[in-house]
């Protein structure tokens, strides 16, 4: 099976296609990509640095090994994590340290049987799409010319320098505290739970908060490969033993990362999710409120629109991109940019990296809770009833067949209703899908997967009837492409 490089790098299933011989290979692809003359080289980059980081997953510490062994063989000094870590920590540390790139041992959110390699950029964030599609060209011209990965002794490395072992977690402690007021968390304590999800983001909220007089309990925190059987994703299906804990008074509420912690969730004292939508609300209005913050918000053409009732209200420019923190990354690059995130949970604010981040927007909600000495209960309480209502859902479909998108495009365009749910459709998007906008604010996305024959679709409506009828057209829509 040929291995396909995309934007958000490769993923496969382990022992299946992810093996340490194709890795080798993408390794060897990555090494001669950031060697050739179609690199990024800026001046104050070291051409010669990569850092290379990986999560919990089975045997990522052997893989990310296996990937400084052909860095260094290829002439890298290879800076490696001494443990498991979050993507965003390694990701800041390509920047810190001025290397030309990071490679990361992580397939994210996915399920356990699953591994991947995350590409890092030297600004601190995922790679370009012509970066990673370099690499994929050098994949290919490798395996026609039959040419193997250099390989070098991992303990030879070592003693030449070109492996050498570091702990980002420092370095990206002394950042998130130029972004984060520990003052007002210690003027006010809190008792939380986190759940790490047997992720990297382990010990890591937990590690910064210390001295804050915070009671924290983290669960799911020990390596366990196998995530307890479930997707390490932050999404309410998940999170039972979250909203036990929570429930059960171990904390006032609860803060959740993903496998490689660069997305967040949480909790409520009620056991109810507090998804991604509510936290970059509620972020949005805290920055420009009470830290009297500006600049620009980004958000996918999947997160809710209380983001732009807020920036509207602020009189802030707001940008909509297709689905991929990639897409946020390019406006934090070239603007000012106060916020940007996904309802996927990966979040970032103005100071930060151009990358998702669970610990510090999870370490942010921790700070606006002891800011407000309020619940976080009667904060989203406040929050809706100021700039919602807004119920979201997202399901996804099976078709019987793959579909195109540019065809699903056309025909959801050219079929569009005049209305759903009693509201009219004023406005329809392509940005990325199709999305229908009601008069009243609701919307209705639906996304074609690239990848299988699965129909995304998005809702979000001012009541549960609303939402309930805007996921019965996507039914119907589905239905109509069988």
């Amino acid at each position: 099976m040929p291995i396909h490089f995309g934007t958000d790098g490769w993923r496969a299933v382990i022992s299946d296609s992810f093996t340490f011989d194709n890795l080798r290979m993408v390794s060897q692809a990555i090494a001669d990509a950031v060697a050739s003359e179609h690199w990024d080289k800026s001046p104050n980059v070291d051409s010669q640095k990569i850092v290379v980081g990986y999560d919990t997953r089975f045997l990522s510490d052997r893989f990310a090994g296996e990937v400084a062994r052909v860095l260094a063989a290829n002439g890298f000094t290879v800076l490696l994590a001494q443990s498991d870590s979050p993507t965003p920590a390694i990701s800041y540390a390509v920047k810190k340290n001025n290397a030309i790139a990071g490679v990361m041992i992580t397939a994210s959110h996915n399920a356990p049987r699953y591994n991947g390699v995350k590409l890092k950029g030297a600004f601190g964030g995922s790679a370009l799409p012509e970066q990673c599609r370099r690499v994929e060209v050098y994949i290919n011209d490798n395996e026609e010319q039959a040419r193997g990965p250099n390989l070098m002794d991992f303990n030879k490395a070592r003693e030449a320098g070109l492996i050498q072992k570091f702990n980002p977690l420092p370095a990206y402690f002394d950042h998130l505290r130029t972004l984060i007021n520990t003052d007002i968390i210690a003027d006010n304590p809190q008792r939380f739970v986190v759940d790490a999800m047997y992720g990297s983001g382990r010990g890591v909220i937990k590690s910064f908060l210390q001295g804050t007089g915070c009671e924290i309990v983290e669960i799911r925190g020990e390596m366990n490969p196998g995530f307890g059987g479930v997707h390490p994703e932050p999404i309410a299906k998940y999170l039972g033993p979250l909203a036990s804990a929570v429930s059960s008074g171990v904390g006032n509420f609860g803060v959740v990362t993903d496998g490689d912690a660069d997305r967040i969730g949480a909790m409520d004292e009620r056991g109810q999710f507090v998804d991604p939508h509510k936290i970059m609300a509620l972020s949005l209005k805290y920055l420009v409120e009470k830290r009297g913050m500006s600049g620009a918000v980004v958000r996918t053409v999947s997160t809710t629109r209380m983001i732009d009732r807020l920036a509207k209200r602020f009189g802030l420019k707001l940008y909509e991109t297709p689905v991929g923190f990639n897409h946020i990354a390019d406006y934090m690059m070239k603007e000012d940019v106060l916020i940007g995130g996904e309802e996927s949970g990966g979040i970032s604010f103005m100071g930060h990296i151009p990358e998702g981040d669970g610990p510090i927007m999870g370490l942010l909600l921790v700070e606006m809770v002891a800011e407000s000495k309020k619940s976080l209960t009667e904060m989203v309480d406040e929050l809706l009833a100021d700039v919602g209502p807004a119920l979201y859902e997202r399901v996804d479909l099976r078709l019987s067949r793959p579909v195109a998108k540019a065809e699903m495009t056309e025909f959801l365009t050219k079929k569009a209703p005049a209305e759903i749910g009693g509201q009219k459709v004023v406005e329809i998007s392509q940005r990325d899908g199709v999305k229908y906008i009601m008069a009243d604010d609701s919307w209705l996305l639906i996304r074609p997967s690239g990848t299988e024959p699965v129909l995304r679709v998005y809702a979000e409506g001012r009541t549960q009837a609303m939402v309930k009828a805007l996921l019965g057209y996507g039914k119907m829509v589905a239905e109509t492409v069988v």
